[in-house]
């Protein structure tokens, strides 16, 4: 796992401590650049950086289903699930939750734009075919 941390040493980490928003961008510039991006936070942050990995050729952002992975660890926990069964159920799991391109969708009481920094598949279709 990379994070900004381990980029830097900390005398360079130093001089962007007091300041929020240039350690945002360096997040965002290395989560931008990884191999492989898992939104641990669902908030505009995570939309940003997930639409812009579609923008750059759908790399892979894995979307968890927290719900499934509460499920999951519950049963692994529990004995119920060997940890070779847990790790293949979590894998099918997140099957097709890796990023892939897929219609937006209309959620009552919230404006589409609000998806749209996440999700631009509708332009990037447009723009591909």
């Amino acid at each position: 796992m990379v994070k900004k941390e381990t980029l830097l040493d900390q005398l360079e980490l130093q001089q962007f401590q007091n300041h929020s928003s240039q350690m945002a961008a360096l997040d965002f510039m290395v989560s931008i650049a990884s191999d492989t991006f898992i939104l641990t936070y669902d908030g505009n942050m995570a939309k940003v950086v997930e639409g812009h990995r579609r923008y750059l050729g759908f790399k892979k952002s894995i979307l968890p289903d927290r719900k499934k992975l509460v499920e999951l660890l519950d049963l692994y926990q529990n004995g119920t699930l060997s940890w070779n069964d847990f790790s293949l159920a979590v894998k099918q799991a997140h099957k097709k939750r890796t990023g892939q391109p897929f219609r937006r969708r209309i959620i009552p009481d919230k404006p589409e734009e609000d998806y749209f920094y996440g999700n631009p598949q509708e332009c990037l279709c447009e723009r591909t075919n």
